[in-house]
């Protein structure tokens, strides 16, 4: 999933940002990313929600991501699954339609409803591993870019920013310009869609789903 790695890709920036102002806005493009990179890194878990394009199709993400650990929701050229991590094993629950496209009609039969488990490092589920860590995600997300300036102090959705425009891709980082510099969203690149990065460091609970069938002991 291209748009997975990339983006892939979620309102307002948690963790008591404050007023007064982090410097970010009189600082290089290229040291704004790091200093948002580096932010994020040191996050609990944030939420990222938002809409872009994976291979041309299009996909929409509803997902908290902490340190090897995330829950959500994504969909998929109309196609949902719920994922969940935890440590090294990767939890999902697809709809009917998602598991007739990807297994067959058996698999309907078999798993409808149910969870699915496997490795989060290697097996049919270790592909989704990237969108499943804090700083494996922000690392692929904020890594990948073009021709950067930094365009100053604005504001995203109602909290003060400092812009980073990409001028190759045509889309802009808003980082957070009061408090740590978390990243607070993408907005207008072809490439990633329309993320927002919200609820920095919020107390969410993450539990492994209850008799979840282990893929890897499936004939």
């Amino acid at each position: 999933m291209v748009l997975v790695v990339a983006v892939l890709a979620l309102a307002a920036c948690g963790g008591g940002a404050g007023s007064k102002s982090n410097g970010e806005a009189g600082k290089s493009a290229a040291r704004v990313i790091a200093d948002a990179q580096a932010a994020a890194a040191g996050a609990t878990i944030a939420h990222v929600t938002g809409a872009g394009r994976d291979n041309n199709q299009p996909l929409r993400l509803d997902l908290w991501i902490g340190k090897a650990k995330a829950k959500g929701t994504l969909v998929e050229n109309g196609l949902s699954f719920q994922l969940i991590r935890i440590g090294d094993v990767i939890y999902i629950k697809g709809s009917d339609a998602f598991l007739k496209k990807f297994a067959g009609a058996t698999a309907v039969t078999l798993f409808h409803g149910r969870w699915l488990k496997s490795s989060a490092t290697s097996g049919e589920l270790a592909a989704l591993a990237p969108l499943t860590d804090l700083q494996t995600f922000f690392k692929g997300i904020l890594g990948q870019h073009g021709k950067v300036v930094n365009k100053g102090e604005t504001t995203f959705k109602g909290q003060k920013a400092v812009e980073i425009r990409d001028t190759t891709q045509s889309g802009s980082l808003f980082v957070a310009a009061t408090g740590p510099a978390y990243p607070l969203g993408l907005a207008g690149k072809a490439q990633h869609g329309n993320v927002t990065f919200a609820d920095w460091d919020a107390d969410v609970a993450i539990a492994a789903p209850k008799n979840a069938v282990d893929l890897s002991k499936l004939p």
